[in-house]
């Protein structure tokens, strides 16, 4: 059934470079889509086990038009069908459900069977309740855990599959910080928020941004500010690594010789820095082992197969939907044998334990985190709904930080600078002399009243040489100001007429001056205006 979709696939897809997800890699994309339905829906990018299971069992009966189960169909199961199929159609994928449905439509009556597989079958293939032969293993005298060689040939054919599908998202997730490059969880969220604002798939805006920052210069290179440029160093490792296999894919036209040194490429990056009792090492070295001896084999059989059907004519130039399009001729051949070597690996027998598949603890093939798939979408940042500090502190924390600061180094002058030196006078001085507009207007202000009594003592106060005349004090009552006994050495002589009248002139309010203007002349001086010196004493507060 695969096989006949990859022969007729150009009639329905756009891209002959579309891969295929199996039983674990649909199972994978349908935690993903139901994690992120519910962040959507307010709540934790997570999702429990027993969910995903029972959605996963509804998408297989739907997609397959099989009587559905007597249970309750799961909450917000549309939105997770479509989540399941944009994440698809994003990565340029297709699963083994996609490929049932479209083999009705691609075969070739005189060629392919008309039912390979009956629905029931594939049911029972993709929830794994059929015993299917176990593949033969390459023996060894160094064993190694089944979760740990399985995660090792995922690691495996995901660098294979970017090297086809440039668009696998998944693949990028399985591969980036392995080995460790420092490409951890925050630096996945920024590739991905990078992704999203340019609408295109992970590894492409991973190679977009290294591209640009090499051979971009200073007007076309990302700014200073990119997210992404704290990774650098890890993601330029991450293409470079890349670019090599594609040296490889290009320059060596032997499928089989292509094959071999691809597989080792990836297995001597993934064995660097391990000793040989290294769990990884082993599991590294026998699916190596297995992956170069399929590819060879594969490519007989394609060898065998164009050989069968040649009639004796020379090749034509290759069609427009031939492998390789819009591309180099260089490794077409080797592409072909690679798209069959991941075709071959989505028909897999699934993984038996789900728990072992789904949970966050992966082994660790490289970096500090396990390569969790959930866990890498997931972004650092997760919201538990408590508050982070009780709401005492934020109200406190906030009203110091609205409180007015009043900083006695440096005054604030006002708008009226030009009225005083630059020297301003210190906040001391300020308060204890208030400005001109706080003093009295007029020029003697009212007398107090007084007592015989109070004169007399506050007269007693002063220096033993007071005036001893009586008539002395009533004459100098009449004066204004003159509120107590005046103290002298001798007797004052009487005021003169012309003093008295001097004196009641000057009670009353002096007429304001008359400034002449003189045209070519300026002012020496400008005085204070009414309230200056209370506003320009406020500022300086």
């Amino acid at each position: 059934m695969v096989k006949t979709f990859r022969r007729e696939c150009h009639r329905v897809l756009p891209s002959e470079r579309t891969t295929v997800h199996g039983a674990d890699g649909m199972l994978m994309v349908l935690q993903l889509a139901m994690a992120e339905v519910n962040k959507q829906l307010g709540r934790e990018f997570k999702v429990a086990l027993s969910d995903v299971l029972m959605a996963w069992k509804h998408l297989l009966l739907e997609k397959l038009h099989l009587p559905p189960p007597g249970f309750a169909r799961p909450e917000s199961y549309d939105l997770m069908r479509e989540a399941y199929e944009a994440f698809l159609k994003r990565s340029n994928t297709v699963d083994l459900l996609d490929v049932a449905s479209m083999y009705g439509q691609l075969r070739v009556a005189d060629l392919d069977p008309e039912e390979p597989v009956s629905q029931i079958q594939l049911f029972d293939f993709l929830l794994g309740n059929t015993a299917v032969p176990a593949p033969p293993c390459t023996p060894s005298r160094k064993p190694c855990s089944s979760q740990v060689k399985t995660a090792v040939r995922r690691v495996f054919c995901s660098y294979l599959s970017l090297l086809v599908n440039s668009k696998n998202d998944m693949a990028l997730a399985l591969t980036l910080d392995v080995p460790d490059r420092s490409l951890g969880r925050q630096a996945f969220a920024d590739i991905r928020h990078a992704a999203r604002d340019d609408s295109t798939a992970l590894f492409l805006a991973v190679t977009s941004f290294v591209r640009a920052v090499q051979l971009g210069g200073r007007g076309y290179a990302p700014a200073e500010s990119d997210p992404l440029r704290k990774y650098l160093k890890g993601l330029s490792e991450f293409v470079q690594f890349l670019d090599s296999l594609e040296e490889i894919l290009g320059e060596i036209p032997d499928p089989s010789v292509c094959g071999a040194r691809l597989v080792a490429a990836i297995r001597a990056v993934l064995v660097k820095g391990r000793g040989g009792a290294d769990q990884v090492y082993a599991a590294a070295g026998e699916t190596a082992a297995e992956l170069t001896e399929r590819i060879c084999q594969l490519h007989q059989i394609q060898k065998q197969a164009a050989n069968g059907s040649a009639t004796g004519i020379s090749p034509a130039r290759p069609k427009a939907y031939a492998v390789n399009h819009a591309t180099a001729f260089g490794g077409r051949d080797t592409v072909k044998v690679l798209i069959a070597l991941l075709d071959e690996e989505a028909v897999r027998p699934p993984w038996p334990n789900k728990a072992d598949l789904l949970c966050e603890d992966q082994p660790v093939l490289g970096g500090a985190e396990a390569s969790c798939v959930l866990t890498l979408f997931r972004s650092p940042e997760v919201s538990t709904g408590s508050s982070p500090e009780p709401l005492r502190n934020r109200v406190q924390s906030r009203a110091a930080l609205l409180r007015p600061k009043v900083t006695r180094e440096r005054v604030i002058r006002s708008q009226f600078a030009c009225t005083y030196v630059d020297q301003d006078p210190p906040l001391s001085r300020v308060l204890d002399f208030p400005s001109t507009s706080q003093a009295p207007t007029c020029v003697h202000p009212a007398r107090r009243p007084s007592t015989p009594d109070v004169d007399e003592a506050m007269s007693g106060t002063f220096s033993p040489w007071r005036c001893s005349s009586r008539a002395c004090g009533e004459q100098l009552t009449g004066l204004e100001g003159a509120s107590t006994a005046w103290s002298c050495r001798r007797p004052p002589p009487r005021p003169s007429p012309e003093l008295l009248k001097q004196l009641d002139s000057e009670s009353e309010p002096r007429p304001k001056k008359q400034v002449l203007k003189v045209p070519g002349k300026t002012v020496g001086k400008k005085k204070l205006i009414a309230g200056q010196g209370k506003l320009t004493s406020f500022f300086r507060v």
